[in-house]
């Protein structure tokens, strides 16, 4: 029996179901009364459908940009898995088109109500000084958008060290969101004891960047919220479990990266399932997909009591929790997997002013018989490592060559605001035995950025990026090229999100078949030029260490004692 025909119109004055109260802890049959798309009465009854009706599901930290689509037609699928709010961190559109971008996003979100995206203002534009980015955010622009009724908070604060070291900008900016009112949202991955300390203190709230349980439970111990993240290229749900049992009511769950292929596979009631799976109660599950980021940014979303809104999820039982329909101020807005709203084409804003390149652009250098700095990428996981090795291989004319025995392979950053000659470096992980993938996806700063088993490949991939400004690519070979275009910014597409999410789909495989092992490899392409994440990234400027937060050589110095490969 589907939705429909168990009686769930498109906009009721009444639906029947177990009633799931998550403020009290009841799960209850009965009736709910909508009039003008507010609840009016909550009647018992025992004769209901085996259905529940619980309160819709939040991110509590998402790029909306990450799904690649723009935030009326990420709304459209959001709401098929139950969805029906975001907190998102506007800021990789900010560090394209600066404040503009930010007005571009919630003017998109605005053409989708009644669908709420709670935008924040971005702390760090550029994320560093180390990176080139399309614009800056002072803390004056930080302090007007903070003034605007759509921004609800201070989007994460990234540069730690500066909190710690403060940085007088920096903190004009957390100053500005304390006198408003607004929470802070954190950002401070590796940081431990002390630290963490003096970081709440300086008033962030919440760090979705935990990936063992002794940084989740110092932010824990400071009085910080924990946002435990699954998304399509960070996955923390494991490590971070036991807090489900430890302290359920400091947690939010949380995507912060979703591409449109997974998105259309599971939101946050993939991971509430996950925790009821583990053994975890489902009403307090619930508060920490629901309950708790509704509280903690000022979010009214409705939950399920006379005067609130109505804005639900049906859901077959409280196990799983797939939709069977999903309600936003009484009318549904998604049913059996489809949405009810209809696509709306979007404009497209962008900024791409990348150099052409040739062979000797990707050339790279190194002494005879140097011990190489290379970056070690790894499934799952937005940080990276540093791996050592020597007698690497070079060509005819000296220069290193990518050597996919040893999956060694080149990666490059191109800098798409002014024209420069890029960085080049090397990498270990992503195992592609021949081509190159190339995005103009590359967070934060959005350059493009490259991995590829010939320099042939690279040129290909990344020319095929810059060539319709801006776009994800797969070279096959030098002749063989396949790009999805991503006009809005070079991080969206204007496209379904049904076709994005295909085409995107294609595009993994392809990577896939080119040798990578990685689960999503195009994904983890687009982090390996965030220095804000240890350890080893490459931006348009050069190899960093996200740990000494400073640039760093591609050839290691011989008194280091390494263990070479």
């Amino acid at each position: 029996m589907n939705a429909a025909q168990q009686g769930l119109p498109d906009q009721p004055d009444s639906v029947a179901g177990h009633v799931v109260d998550v403020v009290q802890g009841t799960v209850t049959p009965g009736v709910l009364h909508i009039i003008k798309g507010r609840i009016a009465q909550f009647e018992p009854r025992a004769d209901v459908p085996q259905r529940y009706l619980i309160p819709g599901f939040i991110d509590a930290h998402i790029h909306v940009e990450s799904t690649m689509l723009p935030p009326a037609e990420f709304a459209r699928w959001a709401v098929v898995q139950g969805t029906v709010a975001t907190v998102s961190d506007p800021h990789e559109i900010a560090n394209v088109l600066g404040v503009a971008g930010v007005e571009y996003m919630i003017a998109e979100a605005a053409r989708r109500p009644p669908f709420t995206i709670l935008f924040g203002a971005p702390s760090c534009v550029p994320a560093t000084a180390f990176e080139t980015s399309g614009a800056v955010l002072d803390a004056e622009a930080v302090q007007q958008l903070l003034s605007r009724p759509e921004i609800g908070y201070l989007s994460e604060v990234m540069n730690v060290p500066g909190v710690l070291n403060d940085d007088p900008d920096l903190l004009a900016k957390l100053r500005a969101a304390r006198r408003a009112g607004k929470p802070i949202d954190g950002h401070a991955p590796g940081f431990r004891g002390e630290a963490v300390m003096r970081y709440a203190a300086a008033g962030v709230s919440t760090d979705h960047e935990c990936t063992t349980l002794e940084e989740a439970r110092d932010r824990l111990a400071a009085g910080m919220w924990v946002l435990i993240r699954e998304g399509s290229a960070a996955k923390d749900f494991d490590a971070l479990a036991p807090l489900l049992f430890e302290a359920p009511e400091h947690l939010m769950f949380c995507s912060d990266d979703k591409h449109p292929n997974d998105l259309l596979v599971g939101h946050i009631n993939s991971i509430a399932a996950r925790a009821v799976a583990l053994g975890a109660d489902p009403i307090a599950v619930l508060r920490i997909a629901c309950l708790n980021p509704a509280r903690h940014y000022g979010i009214d979303t409705g939950l399920l009591r006379p005067g609130d809104r109505a804005s639900f999820v049906v859901v077959d039982d409280l196990l799983q929790f797939r939709p069977l329909a999903t309600y936003l101020d009484g009318t549904c807005a998604a049913r059996e997997g489809q949405p009810l709203w209809s696509y709306l084409a979007p404009e497209t804003p962008n900024v791409f002013r990348s150099c052409k390149l040739t062979p000797s652009s990707l050339r790279l250098s190194a002494s005879r018989d140097a011990t190489l700095r290379v970056i070690e990428a790894y499934d799952g996981k937005l940080i990276t490592g540093e791996r050592l090795f020597s007698n690497a291989k070079t060509g005819r004319d000296g220069t290193l060559q990518a050597d996919t025995a040893r999956d060694l392979l080149k990666i490059a950053v191109v800098n798409r605001y002014t024209e420069a000659d890029p960085a080049v470096a090397l990498v270990h992980g992503f195992g592609l035995k021949r081509g190159a993938i190339a995005s103009s996806v590359a967070h934060d700063s959005h350059n493009v950025v490259a991995v590829g088993a010939d320099d042939e490949s690279l040129l290909a991939a990344i020319g095929a990026v810059v060539g319709v400004g801006g776009g994800v690519a797969v070279a096959r070979s030098p002749q063989e090229v396949d790009c999805l275009e991503l006009p809005i910014a070079g991080l969206m597409a204007a496209g379904r999100g049904d076709a994005v999410a295909a085409r995107y789909e294609e595009l993994d495989r392809a990577a896939n078949a080119l040798g990578s092992r990685l689960r999503s490899p195009l994904m983890t392409l687009s982090f390996m030029a965030l220095p804000v994440i240890p350890r080893l990234k490459l931006s348009d400027k050069g190899l960093f260490d996200g740990e000494a937060f400073a640039f760093t050589t591609l050839e290691i110095a011989p008194d280091d004692e390494p263990a070479l490969e």
